[in-house]
């Protein structure tokens, strides 16, 4: 039970594997100001950097899902360098059946509603780990401007329109769920070139030094098709927001 090889090379050199920057994920932390001691529970949690720094910068404990081996030894080295290991626990497995023993004060899935087949299923997971008055943490993508035909739905890595929402159309969904949204903090198309960009480095460098590699091929196409995706479609058109709800 892992991630495909090409994901985590891809991101091999990321910490935060969403288009949301270290200075954007501290800013909905301040935005949040969860008081010392807040249980957190992060589903997919990847490379465990809001664990981690939220354990040192606001003091919460916290436990961190991922179906990664290769993020989860990251994030426990990060847990160790930022003197935090004794804060956060890091569990291999999978995230989409994982409920917290205890009610927790933050229940988050940032940037992977897929384990809950969609926002509503992701949230009804959620709320199966959260303390009353808690807030939910839902990372999600948005069409920031109407995709006009095919290809740019397909450019944005979505298989039909429909795979997404519009802010709006995003946060009326959030309503009809019964929650309140409390707190958003939006990545920015420079967000999007950062995480992006990123990829096409480590890609380059991997690719450097595994030319025989049985991945080289796709990693090769992967590279050579995908700056010029992001920029005619990505950066264009999709948006990527970090969303805090509380029951209503």
């Amino acid at each position: 039970m892992d991630l495909p090889r090409s994901f985590t090379v891809r991101e091999s050199g990321h910490r935060i594997h969403n288009p949301f920057t270290s200075e954007k994920l501290a800013a909905l932390g301040r935005a949040l100001d969860p008081v010392p001691g807040t249980a957190v529970l992060d589903l997919a949690c990847g490379s465990g950097e809001l664990l981690c720094t939220w354990a040192r910068d606001h003091r919460i404990t916290g436990t961190g899902v991922d179906i990664s081996t290769v993020f989860l030894a990251k994030a426990r080295a990060r847990a160790g360098e930022l003197g935090v290991a004794d804060r956060v626990d890091l569990l291999h497995g999978d995230a989409s059946g994982h409920v917290a023993d205890e009610p927790v004060g933050i229940a988050a899935c940032v940037g992977a509603t897929w384990i809950g087949g969609g926002v509503a299923g992701t949230v009804e997971l959620l709320r199966r780990s959260l303390a009353p008055g808690g807030i939910m943490l839902i990372g999600e993508p948005y069409w920031r401007r109407e995709p006009p035909d095919r290809a740019t739905v397909e450019g944005c890595h979505a298989g039909s329109r429909d795979d997404y929402r519009s802010l709006p159309e995003l946060v009326e969904q959030f309503g009809a769920l019964g929650c309140d949204l409390v707190e958003m903090v939006l990545a920015d198309q420079d967000s999007w070139d950062r995480y992006v960009a990123a990829q096409w480095l480590s890609t380059r460098r991997w690719l450097d030094a595994n030319p025989d590699d049985e991945l080289a091929d796709e990693m090769r196409e992967d590279l050579a098709t995908g700056p010029l995706r992001h920029v005619r479609y990505q950066r264009e058109y999709l948006g990527w927001g970090v969303f805090a709800l509380m029951n209503r």
